[in-house]
């Protein structure tokens, strides 16, 4: 997770403390940085975007995205829109429409012909909207869900402790075999070995998310006493190299089941540190 999100030092909620004052809470903090690597966009079997001068914009409440020189974009395949948006921290936003081949992708990409003073770097550069376009290459490397962000950062630790899970008093799994995910920002996730889940109460789930760092994962749904737990456990069958060391291990939100790591009840962390935004 990015400087700006989770409990990153300019988020709203962040988990540490500076020697001078930052106000995340009542404002927002930009941070436009430059990227090193070949940045491309993709849509409609068109190359929109080619660039070597990208910069990441990290905002508080937002996850990082990519802002690209103007000089760099297919204008000849955008249309203006007559969409106009505000943001209080960036200015008033115009937007453009995507037509190639023979698809359109509407209000896909904005920019901030004249920022508020504070965001002025912004000028001459683009931004598009993720989903909303077919491929991001960074280099030769396909990206997924987001902007990768070069301060996070992801650590897997084996561990010896004994860790159980359980929901509503019933233990789900027991092991002294977990590897602890430490991901920059977010809560520690405990990934445990099949044979010390309880198999027998879990249920296939047709549910699949994509993790920019670690691949796509799959799930189960928990079946406790008779009551359906949704989607509460989830694991990489193909990770992504930072996800290697976690390969179908499974893993169980701690926000919805107690964790005890050797015999002490861990609190559950808040969901709302968890959120972000795209916009």
């Amino acid at each position: 997770m990015p400087l700006t999100a989770g409990t990153g030092p300019f988020s709203k909620q962040p988990g540490g403390r500076f020697n001078f004052a930052v106000e995340p809470r009542t404002g927002s903090v930009l941070f436009m940085d430059p990227v090193p690597h070949r940045i491309r966009v993709v849509f409609g079997g068109e190359t929109i975007v080619d660039t070597t001068h990208a910069k990441l914009l990290h905002e508080t409440g937002h996850l990082p995205v990519y802002y690209v020189p103007e000089d760099d974009v297919r204008t000849d395949l955008l249309e203006r829109s007559e969409t106009h948006t505000h943001c209080p921290h960036k200015g008033d936003a115009s937007y453009w429409t995507i037509r190639a081949g023979g698809r359109t992708a509407e209000d896909a990409v904005w920019y901030y012909p004249e920022p508020v003073e504070g965001a002025e770097f912004l000028r001459g550069h683009v931004a598009f909207y993720w989903d909303r376009v077919d491929e991001w290459w960074a280099e030769d490397e396909q990206l997924f869900e987001h902007a990768r962000d070069p301060y996070s950062r992801i650590d897997i630790y084996p561990t010896s402790r004994r860790v159980r899970i359980l929901v509503d008093g019933e233990p789900l799994a027991d092991t002294t075999n977990a590897r602890i995910l430490f991901e920059s920002n977010l809560p520690p996730r405990y990934y445990i070995p099949r044979d010390d889940v309880r198999a027998e109460l879990l249920e296939e789930s047709d549910k699949h998310s994509r993790c920019a760092y670690k691949g796509e994962a799959s799930y189960y749904h928990v079946r406790v006493n008779g009551t359906l737990h949704d989607d509460l456990v989830w694991f990489y069958p193909e990770p992504a190299y930072d996800g290697a060391r976690i390969k179908d291990l499974l893993c169980f939100w701690n926000e919805r089941v107690d964790i005890e790591i050797d015999g002490e009840l861990q609190e559950r962390p808040s969901r709302g540190v968890m959120s972000v935004s795209m916009a």
